[in-house]
């Protein structure tokens, strides 16, 4: 893989990783349709998809620094509101993050062969349309949509578990994990901007255990020379990419709180259809 790929595919990674479009079916699909020389089963491939990840998991902890520096400072504090508070987030997000750590742990080998299946991430990527979709008309449904939890103080651990067993179906590549969690954060009575907060804060945990797992793999893979500083080149282009991305979305979802995920649903569809009719025809 030249340089010049890895820093396209790491932009992509960055821009889609946050927006509820799939960062990673993206990743499968798209150098299988521009024919980009991407070799997808290669055990080096998901190492170099999660050092990107990496990348924005650093973004992530830059953009909410203060959010972590609480949680942190809440741990070792003395106990008070504040404390309280932040202590009570970090539970949430501990809770949320442990179903995508169990079914990860069980099932890791049996969605790996579905990494590299262009036309399977497509069908996926389509399908999440229907998800953003149907999650909005489900939002409507909920009596006090209009009185949406507009921080995460309100948060129940049941809603955090429900929004921990939404993510599990981004193990599947072309379904979003900020999409589904955030679609489980409305549900959960979370506004747009409380969702997507409190998805980018459990986004953090899942990406650096993934780092932990996956770049040693990378490391040791003699057969790709090159392919570490490759790497590391393509995270910091998907760090920069995803701060922007992250910026724009807190943005959005701070002025757009009635279906906001619907032009996402509508990309979804154009995209995975398209997609897949086009590997289907090839």
């Amino acid at each position: 893989m030249s340089v010049l790929l890895a820093v396209f595919i790491a932009v992509l990674q960055g821009v889609t990783e946050l927006f509820p479009v799939s960062s990673l079916g993206h990743a499968v699909i798209l150098p299988g349709i521009l024919g980009l020389g991407v070799d997808q089963r290669a055990p080096e491939f998901l190492p170099f998809l999660v050092v990107l990840h990496l990348g924005t998991a650093t973004a992530l902890l830059l953009y909410f620094w203060r959010d972590w520096l609480g949680i942190a400072l809440g741990l070792v504090g003395r106990p008070s509101p504040e404390r309280d508070a932040s202590r009570r987030v970090f539970l949430m997000v501990i809770i949320a993050t442990l179903p995508a750590v169990v079914l990860g742990f069980l099932f890791e080998h049996k969605l790996k062969d579905l990494f590299g299946v262009p036309l399977i991430a497509a069908g996926f990527l389509f399908l999440n349309g229907f998800l953003l979709f149907v999650g909005e008309r489900l939002r409507r449904r909920q009596a006090a949509r209009e009185n949406g939890l507009n921080d995460l103080s309100g948060l129940t651990w049941k809603g955090a578990l429900a929004i921990g067993l939404w993510q599990c179906t981004a193990f599947f590549p072309g379904i979003s994990r900020s999409g589904a969690t955030m679609v489980g954060g409305l549900l959960s009575g979370l506004t747009h901007r409380a969702s997507a907060h409190f998805s980018f804060l459990i986004a953090t945990p899942i990406i650096l255990g993934a780092g932990v797992l996956e770049v040693p793999k990378l490391l040791h893979h003699a057969a790709a020379p090159g392919m570490a500083g490759i790497s590391v080149i393509g995270g910091i282009a998907a760090g920069l990419t995803a701060y922007a991305s992250i910026a724009f979305l807190m943005h959005y979802f701070r002025k757009h709180d009635f279906d906001a995920l619907d032009p996402f649903a509508y990309y979804c569809w154009a995209a995975g259809g398209g997609a897949a009719l086009f590997l289907l025809l090839a």
